[in-house]
Order: structure tokens, then sequence, then C-alpha cells
């Protein structure tokens, strides 16, 4: 039970504060970009079949379906013709991507970001930031499960500074 220490309106207030800050990404990436094929361009590029790596160096862009990313260098690592894991680092690296519905396009940015195939998630390291519309958190280390819409920042991402978040009051 909540001590009366705030009145019963603000801890209603406080109560849906806090469902907000679980829910705030309610519209998933959209599903078909994991689907679509992959483009890069590049200053440069080195590719070792045998490593199944691609680095990618100087003014790189990603784009694969609605989903945009641009970095210094980008590490793309396949595995029986497929890329599994893509690693991008850059002062900062900026992502965005679509979302089903109308509730804004996702933006990302940290100075890494790392995606996994095989887990549809994306980790922002170092300054890192990801909004929608008018919401945000920024941290040192954001987790976000693009099909999922589930953000983990600060320590429950393994970051080691607090989260700073701002949730629109959907006015």
């Amino acid at each position: 039970m909540m001590s009366n220490k705030y009145p019963r309106t603000a801890r209603t207030e406080l109560f849906s504060l806090l469902l907000l800050l679980t829910l705030p990404f309610t519209a998933n990436a959209l599903e078909g970009d994991k689907d679509q094929p992959i483009y890069v361009e590049a200053d440069s590029v080195d590719i070792d079949d045998a490593k199944g790596t691609s680095t990618y160096r100087g003014n790189v862009e990603l784009i694969q379906g609605s989903i945009r990313l641009t970095a210094a260098q980008v590490v793309v690592t396949q595995s029986q013709g497929r890329s599994d894991q893509i690693l991008a680092t850059g002062n900062p690296v900026t992502y965005r991507q679509e979302t089903e519905g109308d509730k804004g396009m996702i933006k990302a940015r940290g100075r890494t970001i790392e995606y996994r195939a095989d887990s549809e998630i994306l980790y922002l390291i170092g300054d890192a930031v990801l909004s929608q519309g008018k919401d945000s958190f920024k941290s040192d280390r954001i987790t976000y499960d693009r099909v999922k819409a589930v953000v983990k920042a600060g320590a429950s991402a393994k970051g080691k500074q607090r989260v700073r978040a701002t949730i629109s009051s959907g006015k």
C-alpha cells in the first residue's frame, strides 16, 4: 500500500507516469523490414570471405526497407549467406525506422549501435538516445527490441548511467 505522503490524485498521476515509462513505445517497427535486402554505400570496403566479414568505412549509409543507418564504420558479419550481426561505430551512429500505424518514426543514436539478426534487438552504446515522437530515453546503454517494442535503459540494459526519460502527455 502506498503511503499517504501524496494526495490520491498525485498517487494516481505517479502510477500513470510509471506505467507510461514501461510502455512508451507502443508501435512496433515495420515487420517486413527484416526481409528486405540490405544496401550499403561507403567510401571504401574490405571484404574477407574466409571470416565472413565486410568492413565499410567513411560516410557509411545502410538501408534495409524503412531502416536508415549512418556511421563512420560498419562491420557486417555473415554466416550461411545471411547477415548475422551489424556493428556500427561513429560519433554518432544514427538509426531511424518507420513503425506500424501512425505512432511516429523510431530514431536512435549512440557511439556504437549493434544489431543481431537472430534477436531483432538494437544495442545502443555510449551517449545513447532512443526516441519516438516526443518520447525519449537517454543513457549510456539502451536496448530496443524492434519486434516487441520493448525498451531497456540504464542498469536494466547493463549500463552504468541513470536514465533520463521524457514522456509526452499525449496532448
